[in-house]
């Protein structure tokens, strides 16, 4: 048993360990690991012992022993080497752990190896005094603890509560000072792009791929680059950071934000019904799901006569050159595969015969005109109910929050009520959204029919893919039926209907007698 000079603690050994960390906040020049091992070194020396080994941890938090590589290798050598390690030596007590439950295990451990524990700037020994004060210097380090944490728990809430983010900020925004302002580069980009969600032409990934094409991308921990995915596309569709909203699930309440707002709550609850399905006046073309060759245009969009399945298309390989041919998927009609050539004529044929006439598409822009300006005001009158609506629905929700912070209603009462709340704000702001008309440029649209309606066939014939879709799911919603040989029993549109009972109709246009 080695004794140490002044009779203070019974080593049974002259080897010591000596054991160093650091947390991240605590790496400062008093703090710093070299420094720790030098005052232990100097500690060892005073006391007579013989460092054999250095255990070194750096940027580790000591809440818990999870995560401290460093201490599970010391103790395992520890116990590993017993007979021979008289004495882990520290620089204070918290090293080992910031936990007082935790801290008396490890001395537990240390006392029935019957190693030493020596703290190069705290009194230690194994005198019942002694033992008292380092449970009492222990405490007093779990004590530290929990009232850094507290402060850092009081710290982000006063910051929520300002409107201010605690953590890390969505794409578009840039943290400078602890204040979110706008990324230069991105903003401008993810404005545009709740815009265009907005209009219901763009699925989440065809959102992510728009995005990705632009040179957007997704920085995450590390500070690393990502292209943009559909997942994290849902998940920034979902931020209502975006309308001026800070909002916590810790606390579950929301505030204002005091970043720059990108987009209205207006925009924000209508991508809301959009993403969720709720819009039914946005729905997939028939052509969506089409394979895109530009050489089979009607391949899908022609349907079948006597099973309804859809039509697809293929080459056939002659003597002399390829053939294109059309042809039911179900194979109903065996042996019949119409050429490409004549399914396609015949529809340039029919599109013709559907061609609009001056008269006609004057006063179809006429009517445009009227239901345009007619949906703008009633628009307008929609605006005004709404915003009245929403003023009350904002101020019960406010009532609301304050009853909850006075305690007179407890968290799952509030949670349930602001939940029913924030549905009905959310369709009041879809009925209210009706910005798509006010982008409308109608004289671009009514010199559009002017110049694509007089000849439908020319129109198809000249179009991209994707126009010639549009256009025959626009005239003819459930496809054109073929019926062996030619295009017979096809629906249009109710809206083509409407027109063409008043281009055939025999009155005249315009008179008092007319349509």
């Amino acid at each position: 048993m080695y004794q140490q000079a002044g009779g203070k603690m019974k080593i049974k050994s002259n080897k010591a360990v000596i054991y160093l960390r650091v947390s991240t906040e605590e790496q400062v020049d008093n703090y710093s690991l070299d420094t720790q091992e030098e005052i232990c070194r100097k500690e060892a020396e005073r006391r007579g012992l013989e460092v054999v080994k250095v255990f070194r941890e750096e940027g580790r938090s000591a809440k818990t022993i999870k995560g401290r590589p460093g201490l599970i290798e010391m103790l395992e050598y520890c116990r590993k080497n017993k007979k021979d390690i008289g004495a882990i030596i520290v620089y204070r007590l918290d090293r080992l752990s910031r936990q007082t439950a935790d801290y008396l295990a490890i001395r537990k451990k240390l006392a029935e190896a019957e190693i030493a524990l020596v703290s190069a700037s705290e009194p230690t020994g194994n005198s019942p005094t002694e033992k008292f004060i380092e449970t009492m210097l222990a405490g007093f380090a779990q004590m530290d603890n929990d009232v850094r944490s507290e402060r850092t728990t009081n710290g982000m809430r006063a910051r929520f509560l300002a409107g201010l983010p605690a953590g890390s900020v969505p794409l578009g925004y840039v943290t400078q000072n602890g204040y979110a302002v706008k990324d230069p580069e991105k903003f401008t980009i993810m404005k545009e792009a709740w815009e265009l969600m907005a209009t219901g032409t763009k699925s989440l990934q065809a959102m992510a791929d728009h995005l990705n094409a632009r040179g957007l991308r997704e920085q995450r921990h590390g500070g690393k680059e990502h292209m943009l995915r559909q997942q994290t596309l849902a998940r920034i569709f979902r931020n209502r950071f975006y309308c001026g909203k800070v909002t916590s699930k810790r606390y579950g309440e929301e505030v204002q934000g005091q970043h720059p707002q990108m987009i209205t709550e207006e925009l924000f609850y209508k991508v809301q019904a959009i993403i969720d399905g709720r819009n039914r006046n946005i729905g997939p073309t028939l052509g969506r799901r089409n394979p895109d060759n530009p050489q089979f245009p009607l391949r899908r969009l022609v349907k079948c006569d006597r099973c309804g399945r859809s039509f697809t298309a293929a080459w056939s390989k002659g003597k002399l050159k390829k053939y294109a041919y059309y042809f039911c998927q179900g194979r109903c009609c065996e042996g019949t595969s119409i050429p490409a050539e004549t399914i396609y004529e015949l529809a340039m044929k029919k599109l013709r015969s559907m061609s609009l006439l001056p008269q006609t598409i004057e006063l179809l822009n006429a009517y445009l005109r009227r239901t345009y300006y007619h949906r703008v005001s009633s628009l307008q009158k929609r605006r005004e109910e709404a915003d009245e609506a929403l003023k009350k629905l904002y101020t019960l929700r406010q009532a609301l929050v304050e009853k909850n912070l006075n305690g007179v209603y407890a968290d799952d009462v509030f949670k349930e009520q602001n939940k029913i709340l924030e549905e009905k704000i959310k369709i009041v702001q879809i009925t209210k959204s009706d910005s798509v008309v006010e982008k409308y440029n109608l004289k671009a649209i009514t010199d559009f029919i002017s110049a694509k309606f007089p000849d439908l066939s020319k129109t198809f014939d000249e179009g991209e893919l994707e126009e010639k879709r549009v256009l025959l799911c626009s005239i003819f919603p459930s496809g054109m039926v073929w019926s062996y040989p030619g295009y017979s029993n096809t629906k249009n549109s109710p809206f083509y209907q409407a027109i063409f009972a008043i281009q055939h109709d025999q009155d005249a246009f315009g008179g008092p007698e007319g349509n």
